[in-house]
C-alpha cells in the first residue's frame, strides 16, 4: 500500500458533555492514544491508517469533563515500535500517566529497564491491525514475555478471541499476566454461546487475566449509541471475574467504523454495563492501581 493509499480516520467528538455520574476520585482511563503533531512524531509507513492529530491538550479536556484522574496509554500501531510520543505524555505526570509500549524482538535488557524507568509497565502485541508492530511468530513473542517477567510487566494483546487458534492454552503458558482489549474483540453478532468466546471467559475467571471494557463501537452490530447488544458481553466478563476488569476510552477511536461516539455517552455505558456501585469503583480505580502501579 503506498502512502496516498492509506486510509484517512475520522476526528474524534471535541465536545464531550458532563457525565451522568462523575467519575469517582482517581479513576483511571486505561486505553487511550495521543496522534502528533505528525511533524514531530513521524508515522510508520507500514501503518494501516492516519489519523488526525489528537493531542494531550484536548484529551485532558475530556478528562476534566469526566472527572477521571489517572491514564495508561497504549502504543498505537501507526507508531510501530517508537514510543516516543506516548513516553512524552507520560514524562508530563509521571504520577498521572503510565504508558504500554511495543517492542520488537531484539529488544535489549538495558531497553527494557529505560522503558520502565519512563513509566511503562507491560508491553503490547497487535495480532489484528498490525500495521507496523512486530512479531511474525508467537515464539518471538513468548521469549520476550519471559524476558518482562522480571520488570513485572504484562502483555496486552489485540486479537479476536474467537478467531485465535489455541489462544488460550497460549496465554496460559505465558510468565506474566495477559491484558486483553475491547472485551475480546469478538462482534456480538457470534453470540454469548461461542465456544471460543466461552473459553475466554472461563479464562478471565482463572485470575491470570485482566479485560478492558473498550471499543464497544468495534464490535456492536449497531450503527450508533447506545449499543445495547454489547451490554450482556460486558457483564458476562465483570460476573466471571470483577477484580480483573478494566475500563477505558479508546479515544481518539481511530478504527470506529459507524458513527462516532461521544465519549460522555462510552462513560455512561458503564452504568449499564456494571450497575453495582461498588463493582465500577473496582474497575475504575481500585483494579487499574493494581495493576499500572499507581
Amino acid at each position: 500500500m503506498s502512502q496516498a493509499d492509506i486510509p484517512v480516520c475520522a476526528g474524534y467528538d471535541p465536545a464531550p458533555r458532563p457525565p451522568k455520574r462523575a467519575a469517582p476520585r482517581q479513576a483511571c482511563d486505561t486505553h487511550a492514544h495521543v496522534f502528533g503533531p505528525v511533524e514531530r512524531y513521524a508515522y510508520s509507513p507500514r501503518r494501516g491508517y492516519t489519523p488526525p492529530d489528537a493531542l494531550l491538550a484536548a484529551y485532558q479536556h475530556l478528562h476534566a469533563v469526566l472527572g477521571i484522574e489517572r491514564a495508561v496509554l497504549t502504543q498505537p500501531s501507526v507508531y510501530g515500535i517508537d514510543n516516543q510520543a506516548i513516553l512524552d505524555v507520560v514524562a508530563t505526570d509521571p504520577q498521572r500517566y503510565r504508558a504500554v509500549v511495543a517492542v520488537g524482538r531484539d529488544v535489549t535488557d538495558a531497553e527494557l529497564k529505560a522503558f520502565a524507568r519512563a513509566g511503562a509497565t507491560g508491553i503490547r502485541i497487535n495480532l489484528v491491525d498490525r500495521g507496523g508492530m512486530p512479531f511474525d511468530r508467537w515464539s518471538d513473542f513468548e521469549a520476550v514475555a519471559k524476558r518482562i517477567a522480571d520488570l513485572g510487566w504484562h502483555v496486552e494483546f489485540l486479537v479476536h478471541v474467537h478467531a485465535f487458534e489455541d489462544l488460550v492454552p497460549k496465554l496460559t503458558r505465558l510468565p506474566v499476566d495477559s491484558v486483553i482489549g475491547h472485551m475480546g474483540y469478538m462482534p456480538t453478532r457470534e453470540g454469548l454461546a461461542n465456544p471460543a468466546w466461552r473459553r475466554f471467559v472461563d479464562h478471565v475467571a482463572g485470575g491470570r487475566c485482566w479485560v478492558k471494557l473498550t471499543g464497544p463501537y468495534r464490535i456492536t452490530g449497531a450503527t450508533e449509541t447506545p449499543y445495547a447488544d454489547v451490554v450482556p458481553f460486558a457483564r458476562a466478563l465483570v460476573a466471571a471475574r470483577p477484580d480483573r476488569i478494566l475500563w477505558g476510552t479508546d479515544w481518539p477511536h481511530p478504527a470506529a467504523k459507524i458513527a462516532m461516539p461521544n465519549d460522555t455517552e462510552l462513560f455512561d455505558a458503564l452504568i449499564d454495563w456494571v450497575p453495582d456501585v461498588s463493582q465500577r469503583h473496582a474497575i475504575l480505580v481500585d483494579n487499574p492501581a493494581r495493576l499500572y502501579g499507581f
